[in-house]
């Protein structure tokens, strides 16, 4: 009953710290993790523990697929490149870098590659955060996005091997070989095989319901499968996902699709949310366990000071080959400024994947002794993430203003416009192909888009103005307060009506759910 009351205020606090993010201007994973903090040190409250085995198949699959459901296939295509110049290149060379500092000082050569795979991945939660918050130019917000999702598949697949080396006392460079290639050739096979599964499944469901749990369902599965043939969970989900959210939507009801696409923002919300929230409770644990001694902290300010000066050493060498390439051929993609380069740069906060890492490490090895070092890779791996977060988190926003770096895409208005085309083009078809339709349901399809067609149009101009008139600046604001108005004399009809058994609580919520949707249409 005492874990039931803590989680719940977990999640109070998490409510409430939502908002606060936006008004203080601070990201939101570094509110929460600094709340973390704090709550362990209320009297009383009791500690909060998760088995390590379970830690990333409980959180990795979700947030993987999640994030997967942001972006498309060809966005990563586009930039395939720098993509992989930072998830896979520069993912491994960090490890390697840090497990050369950490062995430098102290650590065993083992729990030092652990330690360099651990703290490898950055996090793209709170970056992406704060680059669509500041309108950062779509393609950057694009390569942090991948480069968040696929340097997580390779740094688990480094650190597999890794722990797999320390519990078994060493591993030779053919086996070495050997797993990357099973984990990357089965990790892709699975997704491929669970995309295609769940689009059939999909296709023949035809009710929301069902349908998002196959979406919620196939991703553990994935994970598992793809782990219990030594192959790259990670990888296996973010393939079933960009599969499936590259080809399964025609195999979706409108339902099913509004329904699994509030349900995972949910997910990665709450999840995410409760994970940063944990950082926090464990650096507490550790600190308890074992007292704070020098080694620990220079090895921890040591791999900070690693990991952002081998990203901006990574980057900026990177970018200028990129430069020199694109002048020999023109037709290549251009790539990013030293401003943009600057911001992705610092943008390498560490985050979910190094603290479910860190908290997953065994306990044992295979003859029985104690994980060598495990304590101290857990308060450096945690206390990387906090200083990350903190540090950069803080002042990424600023350093954004400060470099002037943005974006012109609106995307309100990219939304209105394809809204319109889109209308237009069904109004098109309905008026020029449908010979077979008896004539009465023809035009009363006609005269739905037709409305729908001129409401769009009414209410653009009622917002932003005559385009031929400079005088008429439109009134956004009045817009939407009518339009919420009128939303609520909807809302509270259907209610009374419910409320007062005039009609049956199926009817009520299903005009309801039309309410609602027009209502979120209709606000801009």
């Amino acid at each position: 009953m005492t874990t039931v009351l803590l989680v719940a205020a977990l999640l109070a606090g998490i409510i409430v710290l939502t908002p606060l993010a936006d008004r203080w201007r601070v990201p939101f994973p570094v509110l929460l993790t600094v709340f973390g903090l704090l709550v362990p040190l209320v009297p009383g409250v009791p500690s909060l523990r998760v088995e390590p085995d379970l830690i990333l198949p409980l959180v990795l699959p979700p947030l993987l697929f999640a994030a997967t459901q942001k972006a498309t296939a060809r966005d990563f295509r586009e930039n395939a490149r720098p993509i992989l110049v930072l998830a896979v290149g520069l993912t491994t060379v960090t490890a390697g870098v840090v497990a050369v500092v950490a062995h430098a000082m102290g650590l065993g050569w083992g729990p030092a590659f652990v330690l360099g795979a651990v703290v490898s991945p950055p996090d793209p939660v709170a970056a992406t955060a704060v680059a669509r918050r500041l309108r950062l130019p779509g393609r950057l917000v694009t390569v942090l996005e991948g480069e968040g999702m696929f340097n997580d598949a390779t740094a688990l697949v480094l650190y597999k091997v890794a722990v797999g080396a320390v519990i078994a006392g060493g591993l030779s460079g053919g086996s070495l070989a050997l797993s990357l290639v099973l984990a990357v050739v089965v990790g892709v096979g699975v997704g491929l095989a669970g995309g295609a599964l769940a689009q059939a499944a999909l296709a023949r469901l035809h009710l929301p319901a069902p349908e998002t749990t196959i979406t919620l369902a196939m991703p553990f599965g994935v994970y598992l499968l793809a782990d219990h043939l030594q192959g790259s969970g990670v990888l296996a989900v973010l393939v079933m996902g960009l599969y499936l959210r590259t080809f399964s939507h025609t195999a979706l009801t409108s339902g099913g699709w509004l329904l699994g696409r509030s349900v995972w923002r949910y997910a990665d919300y709450i999840i995410t949310s409760l994970v940063f929230v944990f950082i926090g409770f464990e650096l507490t644990a550790v600190l308890e366990t074992e007292p704070l001694d020098a080694r620990a902290v220079w090895l921890a300010a040591a791999v900070v000071g690693t990991l952002i000066a081998v990203r901006f050493g990574w980057l900026f060498p990177v970018v200028a080959a990129s430069r020199w390439r694109h002048r020999r051929r023109p037709g290549e993609a251009t790539p990013v400024g030293a401003r943009e380069t600057t911001v992705t740069a610092w943008a390498g906060m560490r985050g979910v994947v190094t603290v479910a890492t860190a908290l997953a490490l065994p306990a044992t090895v295979t003859a029985g002794d104690t994980f060598p070092d495990r304590r101290l890779i857990v308060f450096v791996g945690l206390g990387t993430v906090l200083v990350t977060l903190v540090a950069q988190g803080l002042t990424l926003a600023p350093l954004v203003r400060l470099l002037k770096v943005g974006s012109d895409v609106d995307v309100v208005r990219e939304s209105r416009r394809l809204r319109r085309r889109a209308t237009a083009e069904a109004l098109e078809m309905l008026r020029s192909s449908t010979p077979d339709v008896p004539e009465r349901v023809r035009e009363a399809v006609i005269m739905q888009y037709r409305g729908y067609l001129a409401a769009q149009d009414a209410l653009v101009t009622a917002r932003h103005g005559a385009d031929d008139d400079e005088e008429d600046p439109g009134d956004e604001q009045a817009v939407d307060d009518l339009l919420r108005r009128a939303a609520e004399v909807e809302r509270e009809v259907v209610i009374r009506a419910r409320r007062h058994g005039e009609v049956s609580p199926e009817a009520a919520d299903e005009v309801l759910d039309d309410v609602e949707s027009r209502a979120v249409r209709d606000s801009g």
